[in-house]
This record gives structure tokens, C-alpha cells and sequence, in this order.
């Protein structure tokens, strides 16, 4: 195996000095003013919704769309696009599970005559 000698020079010492910087600024006021936000919003959209049924996962929508929206630059220009999309997932959700709910119960009352037919 052969060896070469390598010469090997330095630039002149830089330095410089490092500060961190937090993934997401504080914002003290705009948190207060998101929470604010969220709640108005969240109310519009619960005053629309007759079912009961979707309070729980629209609370949800707007807990998650306020976590996604803090994490932009603007979370407050952000959260009412990020919340009815979410919200209008959450109620096709619950459309989809009402569906689901009524043809379970219509095939399983149909079992049930079938049944009472045999027996």
C-alpha cells in the first residue's frame, strides 16, 4: 500500500457565534387572541349543527386545527381556513356514520324477521 504525504494548511481561525432560535416565536398575545378566535368560530359552527352527536369531534376539529395554525407564521390568518376544513371532514365523518348506523340496523332487522321466518 502506498502512502502519500499530504501537506495540509489552515485558514485563520473564524468564529462566530451561533444563537438559537425557537422553532415557533413566543407570542403571548396571540395566543390569547387564537383561543379567542377558536371560540367564536367554534360556536358559529356548533350553532349550525343540529346533531348533537357532532359537538365532541367538531371540539376536536378546532383543537387540531389551532395546534396546525400555531405552528405557521400567521396561526391567526391560518386557523378559520384550517378549522372549516377540518369541520366540514368532522361532519362528513358523521354523515358517514350515520349512514353506516342505518343499514346496520335495516340489515339486522332483516336478519331478525329471516330468523322468525325459520323458527
Amino acid at each position: 500500500m502506498r502512502r502519500n504525504k499530504m501537506t495540509t494548511w489552515f485558514q485563520p481561525e473564524t468564529r462566530f457565534e451561533v444563537v438559537p432560535v425557537p422553532a415557533v416565536p413566543f407570542r403571548g398575545t396571540q395566543e390569547t387572541e387564537l383561543d379567542q378566535l377558536k371560540g367564536r368560530l367554534l360556536r358559529q359552527w356548533l350553532e349550525q349543527t343540529s346533531d348533537r352527536r357532532l359537538y365532541a369531534p367538531l371540539r376536536r376539529a378546532a383543537n387540531e386545527a389551532a395546534g396546525l395554525a400555531w405552528f405557521t407564521p400567521f396561526p391567526l390568518l391560518f386557523f378559520p381556513a384550517l378549522l372549516e376544513e377540518k369541520a366540514r371532514a368532522a361532519r362528513r365523518q358523521g354523515a358517514w356514520q350515520r349512514c353506516v348506523r342505518h343499514r346496520s340496523e335495516t340489515l339486522l332487522e332483516e336478519a331478525a324477521e329471516d330468523m322468525e321466518v325459520v323458527a
